[in-house]
């Protein structure tokens, strides 16, 4: 480890420390805050305020190694990455420029429409510069709001009379104001524009919203690209997530903050089209997450995420994290190989 590496662990290890002590129940000096006192309860709030305020000046690098450290539990290698996620956090500070463009929800419909055509794109209702009274009453019983610029910017409405212009427009502003790049260090974001926009309610045979499907497509194989799958059902309740082989064979494995489900579900009915589908998207990189649902008998596209979870969540087991990372490497090799000989 280098001189320099050595005083930004250092100056980390200092901010981990007050970060640490923004969780809920700890104590300025690491213990548990049971029948804590007014002076803690003040201390909390100062630690949250100098961790939000550091944020701010921190460098991207310093800001990410500090994050996975709390989420992984390690420093991450970001010189020789070996794991997963170190290789995916060092895509996050080093992006390939043209992922801004596809990682940008509206933007990347042209791209969606040119590889696999209109229909696999969820309908748009609208993309307005401003949410007014007179947007709010044109849009349908049920939609979906998002925004374009970062993860997790999705609010799904099922009857209009249930919410109102003001509380769409109070969330709006907030997503709106939101430097996702900052928050997550992925710096392919910096350069999107943010937008709020629209898109019609998907709903399977069943009347529920489908699972989303998120295909991580590993390139760059002479035997063609492998693909595996995290399954998550029930977004917006009880939600369970697991991830599956190129055989569609479940794997004891948990990824972030996902549960696994009971039992497995059978592979899609429709699973050739999925995987044509995915595999056309993906054709033009190493590595890409294409994110799909599938009605019954529609495939729609989600997303394309080059830095799945900013590598900051956590397998386990942690075997995995070798076991991705190996195939991504050998990923990013072969398909750098096709490039130079003109196969990709």
């Amino acid at each position: 480890m280098s001189e320099g590496e050595v005083r930004v662990n250092a100056y980390a290890d200092r901010i981990e420390a007050a970060h640490a002590a923004t969780e809920i129940g700890a104590t300025p000096h690491g213990g548990s805050a049971v029948g804590a006192h007014p002076p803690e309860k003040t201390w909390h709030r100062v630690a949250r305020a100098s961790w939000r305020a550091a944020k701010r000046f921190l460098p991207d690098y310093a800001m990410v190694r500090i994050q996975f450290r709390r989420e992984i539990g390690h420093w991450p290698n970001l010189r020789h990455p070996t794991e997963y996620s170190e290789a995916i956090l060092l895509r996050c500070l080093q992006p390939d420029m043209r992922w801004a463009a596809l990682t940008d929800k509206l933007a990347v419909r042209e791209y969606v429409r040119e590889k696999i055509g209109e229909e696999h794109l969820i309908p748009l209702i609208c993309v307005p510069e401003r949410l007014t009274r007179e947007v709010f009453d044109a849009l349908p019983t049920s939609f979906v709001m998002k925004a374009n610029h970062g993860c997790a910017f999705v609010k799904v409405v099922h009857d209009k009379s249930t919410t109102s212009l003001e509380a769409l427009s109070e969330l709006a502003a907030k997503w709106l104001a939101t430097d996702y790049h900052r928050l997550s260090g992925e710096r392919h974001y910096h350069v999107i524009e943010p937008k709020i926009y629209f898109e019609q309610l998907l709903l399977d045979e069943t009347g529920k919203i489908p699972s989303d499907l998120k295909l991580h497509v590993f390139g760059g194989r002479p035997q063609g690209p492998c693909i595996q799958t995290m399954v998550v059902a029930d977004r917006f309740g009880d939600v369970r997530g697991d991830l599956y082989d190129e055989h569609w064979r479940r794997m004891g494995v948990t990824f972030g903050h996902y549960r696994p489900s009971d039992a497995p579900v059978p592979r899609p009915a429709n699973w050739v089209e999925i995987e044509r589908i995915a595999k056309r998207l993906a054709e033009d990189f190493a590595y890409v997450r294409v994110d799909l649902y599938s009605t019954g008998n529609q495939v729609y596209f989600g997303e394309l995420t080059f830095t799945p979870g900013g590598g900051r969540m956590r397998f386990t087991p942690g075997t995995h994290e070798q076991y991705w990372g190996r195939m991504l490497k050998e990923s990013m090799e072969g398909f750098e190989r096709m490039r130079q000989a003109g196969c990709a």
